[in-house]
């Protein structure tokens, strides 16, 4: 199951990416900025996807450095999706009744509140320890435990989003309330005994008793020397790659810029030049600065070209992409270094869940009887296993 690193760094501003990470998988020209870069890619996996993980939202001129794990099931990336959203318990409970209770909370004056101006928060007292037995409410002689509104706050946590801290305990009470007497009303009219709920039942108890099962002997297990030395490891397994700061000028035919190299071999400035000619809109401000940017974040034919100049020196001839006519200059190059682990020691952690998840289901698999009469199902299923 062998992973690799691909390190990039993000700098956004003004809307146009200053250093962009490529899917090597699906990569796309990028036509609007005409600057020669690539668009950035998707990089899908589920609940360990390291972008979903990250959950990143950076802001304009902000640097942010991504460790990328690219994925190891390129012939079937879906295979991922599926396992991985079973590593986590938490769902959705009776939605479509608790949509409208939360609906009828959003119309209430209590969240008309949240318009008002927000005025500046008191400091929280300290929590109190919390009885997990002790009696919340009693519904039809059953007790409601604070650990069982525990469960319900955070079972229900994305319905409770929305809401003021202080109306979440009282909203998962009221839902806790809601569910227990549906339920109660289900078992009376005989729901409980319908096969089909029969069998959703028990899948669901499977899939709880799996989510315990990686939460207590998976994750629990992992420990910081573990995750430090997957960091170092893909550190080792990183070759070295050089960077480039350079410029470029962008113009619509080839006359046009065999006169701007003319014009740079009499002496000419190309910062000035780039302001004046080039028609990569970012660039008219910049000196047609592209910044920093690593091999294969470039058109094929630019990336070509910018590496093979040195320090100082700009193209003798144009240079054709799909964009137009570039005349490029290298402003300086430096050896690509890895981010920190600090900054990516979550996403090591996350590399190590998956490989220590997908080794005991592999143990397990190994020692259990499983029998597929359907032969062209029995190959699918083997073949999705091979690619883990």
């Amino acid at each position: 199951m062998a992973l690799s690193i691909a390190f990039q760094v993000i700098a956004t501003g003004a809307g146009r990416p200053h250093q962009i990470h490529v899917n090597a998988d699906k990569r796309k020209k990028r036509p609007e900025n005409g600057s020669g870069r690539k668009v950035v890619g998707q990089i899908r996996g589920g609940s360990f996807d390291v972008n979903a993980a990250l959950a990143l939202s950076t802001a304009p001129n902000s640097a942010t450095i991504l460790l990328v794990w690219k994925p190891f099931r390129s012939s079937y990336p879906a295979l991922e999706i599926i396992v991985m959203s079973l590593l986590f318990r938490r769902a959705s409970l009776a939605s479509l009744g608790l949509a409208f209770g939360l609906s009828a909370l959003s119309l209430s004056p209590l969240m008309a509140q949240e318009a008002a101006p927000a005025q500046p928060a008191a400091p929280a007292p300290a929590a109190k320890p919390v009885d997990p037995n002790a009696v919340v409410a009693t519904i039809n002689g059953q007790t409601l435990t604070e650990a069982d509104l525990g469960l319900a706050e955070g079972e229900l946590s994305q319905q409770f989003a929305q809401l003021p801290p202080e109306q979440r305990r009282a909203a998962a009470l009221s839902a806790a309330i809601e569910i227990r007497v549906m339920a109660a009303q289900a078992v009376t009219t005989g729901l409980d005994k319908d096969p089909d709920f029969q069998r959703r039942m028990a899948f669901l108890q499977q899939r709880a008793l799996h989510g315990e099962m990686v939460e207590k002997g998976v994750v629990d297990k992992v420990t910081d020397a573990e995750v430090r030395a997957r960091y170092d490891q893909e550190i080792a397994n990183t070759p070295p790659s050089n960077e480039v700061h350079a410029r470029h000028i962008l113009v619509k035919t080839k006359e046009e810029a065999d006169a701007i190299i003319k014009q740079l071999d009499g002496g000419a400035d190309f910062q000035k030049l780039a302001n004046e000619h080039t028609s990569d809109p970012s660039g008219k401000t910049s000196g047609g600065d592209l910044g920093w940017f690593g091999p294969g974040q470039m058109v094929p034919e630019f990336d070509k070209a910018v590496f093979a100049l040195a320090v100082g020196k700009y193209t003798e001839q144009p240079v054709q992409s799909q964009f137009g006519w570039h005349v490029i200059k290298v402003e300086d190059k430096r050896t690509k270094q890895p981010p920190a682990f600090d900054q990516v020691k979550d996403q090591a952690r996350q590399a190590v869940i998956r490989d220590k998840y997908f080794a005991l289901v592999k143990s397990l698999r190994a020692n259990a009887k499983v029998d597929i009469p359907d032969a062209n199902l029995k190959k699918t299923v083997d073949a999705l296993e091979s690619a883990k």
